[in-house]
């Protein structure tokens, strides 16, 4: 089969033209260069686990600070409540229904029937295929420089593929080199790191001395990619940190393990867990202050977020964690620091999903969705910029798999204003929330409110055909 993209070509060309056509209408003093970006995305980092989040137990200086410097997002949400759906959502600007990326790879066996039930889950992709065009692949061919560090977790052999074993791309074929970033430090199908401490047992991130903290080394990862591209004639750069913490192992230094131990309690359930936030936001400090200090704070967006809600930790006063469509495995902590667009310490509450941060990026560097793709997201540069009220009316989630705990119901659901409604396949039911007086989501509201249940649940339905989502079976 051909392994690379036999389209990438036409569309570098049509991005090349795109950005000279922009670039000639506008003043090039008053309008500047295109701005750098940093997509910062944690791994399993819930809405709850920061302090400027609320958790007064954690000490993260760095991004409170970043939220001082910009906009904090109280309403945030990823594509998916797990990992690899958000991760492909953020790079095709496509939601994970569209996509049938819909389950974290490897997953579960296909057609994996849980026992005591009668549903059979839908095939899904567990890789993003090749001739995908990314976002990476658009800012490369628009003159960026591309880096990638970190978890990459969208290349793993997919077994919903028809064809051969020997048509399929082999996994080093679908790593973030091959999908326009220019250097890839870490990034594979691994979903967590065999350890924080090297060596990591990654096949393309070596140790350079024994101990060494993975956080840290990607940091300086991170640093050396910005400093290679601003000697390469100051060219703009993009820079995917999709970091492994807080992902399982619970590892960290030994001293911030101590210093959580004192702390232990509400807030601080798990030291290590809340040792390795720590330990994230130190090394993403690093990375800020390198920026800053070489002059590039004004000319570089920021976005940090995280990739799905938290594994075994607490997330009061949300309901549930990762591998669930409550609250608690898709509201998402999300920042964006970009100064002179960006109102520094400011808060909105308007609804946002993994899907506009890539419609946000190509807008800010004067591109458009590439035609491959069909966006489901929009851009929040208004709300950024302006505090423009953003053009929807809802946004989407489908879950028809098990989570690796196989614990959760597999269902769909959107959110509408303040309302917000889940629907299940095993019994056709459905759960109605109001989100502005019950976070929790503990008083369902379909049976007192069955109108408003009806029409969002029409409403879903609609969206779930329109993107051919796939749905569970039920066994004969």
């Amino acid at each position: 089969m051909k392994r690379f993209k036999v389209e990438y070509l036409w569309a570098s060309l049509i991005a090349l033209c795109a950005v000279s056509a922009t670039a000639s209408g506008k003043d090039a003093e008053t309008e500047g260069k295109l701005p750098n970006v940093v997509l910062i995305m944690a791994d399993d980092l819930g809405w709850k686990d920061l302090h400027c989040y609320g958790n007064d137990k954690l000490d993260t200086p760095h991004l409170d600070q970043l939220a001082r410097q910009g906009l904090l997002f109280t309403d945030a949400y990823s594509a998916a409540p797990v990992c690899t759906p958000t991760r492909a959502a953020l790079m095709t600007g496509e939601s994970p229904a569209r996509l049938n990326i819909t389950n974290h790879a490897g997953g579960h066996p296909e057609n994996f029937q849980k026992p005591g039930t009668d549903l059979i889950t839908p095939t899904w992709l567990r890789h993003l295929p090749l001739e995908r065009v990314t976002l990476a692949e658009q800012l490369k061919a628009a003159g960026y420089a591309t880096g990638f560090v970190g978890k990459w977790h969208l290349s793993h052999r997919s077994r919903s593929n028809s064809n051969t074993d020997e048509d399929q791309p082999t996994e080093p074929e679908l790593r973030p080199e091959h999908q326009g970033f220019d250097i890839n430090i870490g990034g594979c199908r691994f979903g967590g790191p065999p350890s924080y401490f090297s060596p990591y047992g990654i096949p393309n991130l070596e140790g350079k001395i024994d101990g060494e903290y993975l956080p840290d080394r990607c940091a300086d990862e991170c640093i050396d990619f910005i400093k290679s591209a601003q000697a390469d004639g100051n060219r703009p750069f993009f820079l995917c940190w999709w970091n492994y913490s807080v992902h399982y192992p619970f590892q960290a230094p030994a001293d911030l393990i101590a210093k959580y131990e004192q702390r232990k309690g509400p807030g601080v359930e798990n030291p290590t867990y809340a040792a390795m936030i720590e330990g994230m936001d130190t090394s993403i400090g690093k990375l800020i202050d390198a920026i800053d200090q070489q002059g590039l704070g004004e000319e570089t967006l920021v976005i940090f977020t995280s990739d799905n809600g938290p594994f075994d930790a607490n997330v009061q006063p949300l309901r549930a964690e990762k591998g669930y469509l409550y609250e608690g495995g898709i509201r998402v902590p999300m920042i964006v620091r970009w100064p002179g667009h960006v109102r520094a310490g400011t808060q909105t509450s308007t609804p946002a999903i993994t899907m506009d941060i890539h419609a946000t990026i190509l807008d800010a560097a004067n591109l458009k969705a590439d035609p491959s793709n069909t966006p489901d997201g929009i851009s929040l540069l208004p709300l950024l910029e302006d505090e423009s009220e953003l053009q929807r009316k809802s946004i989407y989630f489908h879950y028809p798999n098990y989570a690796f705990h196989k614990q959760n119901r597999l269902g769909s659901a959107v959110r509408s204003g303040d309302y917000k409604l889940i629907k299940y396949y095993d019994d056709d039911s459905v759960e109605l929330y109001d989100l502005e007086n019950d976070i929790s989501e503990s008083r369902n509201l379909a049976h007192k409110m069955p109108e408003k249940a009806e029409q969002l649940r029409s409403e879903l339905e609609a969206w779930l055909k329109m993107t051919n989502a796939s749905q569970p079976q039920r066994a004969k």
